[in-house]
């Protein structure tokens, strides 16, 4: 009888192992994210397996990090009408094939203990801050750039004690990440110009004001050049390596010639690719052959275009580009509204090759364009955009530490 009755045991164990096993195989949809009793709710049309969430917690601003593996969403809009007064905001997005992300922007970092609902093993609930957040979101939700009527006035800034730095503050942390700002051009190599206007004095001034702001939130910063002088293309980007940055960044102007010389305007960033986008290959060829004038280089166009097609650093230095892309519009859209993003695009700049890292490089408006290069040349359009470039490095290094521990 003992033994018979240990039979049944064994059996029964082993069907409750079947039946969780089985129940958390699968990926679960993430099918609704609801704002209820101080909590955000959401709700998964099956079981999840809550062992394999990770929470974290982010700095500069402060956000609250949750990773749900073995999920998706039901569609990517489904934090859209999510607005708390407990949260600056809440972002929920397909981090990853089947990884959601959820981000909690708070005034600051809070403990909190999510919970499933007992019998409920559809539904995960975060409780959120006890107390209203104050501050609004250093972030936009949606990074697409608006049309702007006409009629609507550009807001010009010329004061530097306009500006808000409430984002950058002091650290003691020197052990945060290395970064190599690659001011263009210099020396023998203006650049783009525009009468006295010179583009090399231009991304000298706005590089200065980036490494201030990163060393500040606690990066070790090392510029290629902090004076007018003429670099050779591998002097660029060998400094990289040698100091073991965690990332290279190159910051130029942009202009056009001819007929649509008084449309063409805005903030773009590059990362290294091939392309046969005609307008980001005249763009390519303009600067290559600045940063090879009179560099006495020997690198031949197929030894770089080998690199540009097996670069292993394409995918994070896109990342990093879409990052601050993002924090450089956000910034400038605050003050001139005209402003016009032009996105995040690849192509094959030379000065990028060398570097074996992620590597980008932004092209800060457009010296050619009446309006443009008048913003560009004030302290204010300079200290905006650099403190964007210091953003966007800032949060594409926290994010890259979250998922390598991830």
């Amino acid at each position: 009888m003992v033994k018979i009755n240990r039979v049944k045991v064994l059996k029964l164990f082993f069907v409750l192992i079947f039946i969780s096993t089985s129940l958390f195989a699968s990926i679960a949809t993430l099918k609704k994210a609801t704002l209820k009793k101080g909590e955000l709710r959401l709700s998964f049309n099956q079981a999840y397996n809550k062992s394999s969430i990770k929470v974290s917690n982010l700095k500069n601003p402060a956000r609250k990090v949750f990773y749900i593996r073995d999920a998706k969403l039901k569609n990517k809009n489904i934090d859209k009408n999510l607005k708390s007064s407990y949260c600056r905001s809440i972002h929920i997005s397909q981090y990853k094939k089947n990884v959601i992300r959820i981000v909690l922007e708070v005034d600051k970092n809070y403990v909190c203990t999510a919970y499933r609902p007992m019998f409920s093993y559809m539904s995960y609930h975060i409780p959120l801050p006890k107390s209203k957040s104050r501050k609004k979101s250093v972030y936009n939700k949606r990074t697409k750039s608006k049309k702007v009527k006409k009629s609507v006035k550009v807001r010009e800034i010329s004061s530097s004690k306009a500006i808000n730095e409430s984002y950058i503050v002091p650290t003691k942390d020197s052990r945060r990440g290395v970064v190599v700002l690659d001011a263009g051009h210099g020396g023998i190599d203006s650049g783009a110009s525009r009468g006295k206007r010179k583009e090399k004095d231009l991304v000298l001034k706005i590089s200065k004001y980036v490494k201030n702001y990163l060393n500040r939130l606690g990066y070790t910063v090392y510029m290629t050049r902090d004076s007018d002088k003429t670099l050779k293309l591998t002097q660029r980007t060998k400094m990289a390596d040698k100091k073991k940055a965690n990332v290279f960044v190159s910051i130029h102007g942009n202009a056009i010639e001819g007929r649509r010389v008084n449309k063409v305007q805005g903030v773009e960033t590059y990362f290294l690719q091939n392309t046969r986008d005609a307008r980001s290959q005249k763009i390519a060829a303009r600067e290559n052959r600045s940063v090879l004038m009179g560099a006495g280089s020997k690198l031949s166009k197929k030894v770089i275009l080998d690199s540009v097609l097996s670069g292993p650093k394409i995918v994070e230095s896109n990342k990093l580009a879409i990052s601050v892309q993002r924090r450089m519009i956000t910034n400038l859209y605050s003050r001139y509204k005209s402003i016009k993003d032009r996105g995040v695009r690849h192509a094959p700049f030379y000065v990028l090759v060398g570097a074996s890292r992620p590597s980008i490089l932004v092209e800060v408006g457009y010296i050619s364009h009446p309006t443009e290069i008048k913003r560009l040349f004030t302290v204010a359009y300079q200290k905006l955009i650099a403190k964007g470039i210091a953003q966007g490095i800032d949060i594409y290094l926290n994010n890259r530490k979250n998922e390598i521990e991830f």
